[in-house]
Parts: C-alpha cells; structure tokens; sequence
C-alpha cells in the first residue's frame, strides 16, 4: 500500500465532499450563496467530477486495486465533512446520539478498508 497515494486520494474525496456539501445544501443558506446555490451547484460539477476521479484513481491503487476500498474511503470522507459543515454552516447539531453512532460506523467502515488485510 502506497501512504503518499492513499492520503492525496483521501485527501481530494474530503475535498470533493466539502464541494458536494456547499452544491447539495447551499440552498438552505442565507445570503448571496443561498441565492445562487442553483448557480453554484452548476459551476460545481464538473470540478466535483474531476476531483472524484482522480481520488479515486490514487486511492485505487493505493489499495491493491480494490474498488470496494475505494467506495468505503469516499462514503467515509463524507461523513467526516457532512457533519461538521451542517453543524457549523447550518446550525444543525452533530452531537445527536443518532449523528454520533453513524459517524463512529463510517469511521469504523474506513478503518476496516485501511487495516484488515
């Protein structure tokens, strides 16, 4: 397993989730961004798009070419910025029980991807 791949694929599906966060949920904000969040979500595809790709590309071959590791590492790195930009974005609260156990079950997901061999 290849550390330098894994953590730049890691690193670009959190960036492409924080992109998917402001293109899904914009609307629900106030101001010039809730607004234009039809605008934004549009402009926000395709480098959505492109950043998912090459995520998944290193993350691929970070893993010994598993594309299920790949899923699990993308499912995981939404519900590590999901949460945290609801609550702080939003004002919903993360520190709900329900909120709590599903995100310690992502973390798990990805833990399972990265360690079990």
């Amino acid at each position: 397993m290849s550390t330098g791949l894994l953590l730049t694929g890691c690193g670009l599906f959190i960036l492409a989730q924080v992109f998917v966060w402001f293109s899904a949920n914009a609307q629900f904000m106030s101001g010039f961004i809730g607004k234009h969040s039809f605008i934004i979500a549009i402009m926000a595809s395709l480098p959505i798009t492109i950043i998912c790709y090459y995520a998944g590309r290193f993350t691929y071959a970070a893993m010994d070419e598993s594309a299920w590791a790949v899923r699990f590492i993308a499912f995981g790195a939404s519900w590590a910025v999901f949460p945290a930009l609801t609550w702080w974005l939003l004002g919903e609260p993360m520190f709900t029980p329900k909120t709590l156990v599903c995100t310690l079950l992502a973390l798990i997901i990805v833990a399972i991807q990265l360690f079990w061999k």
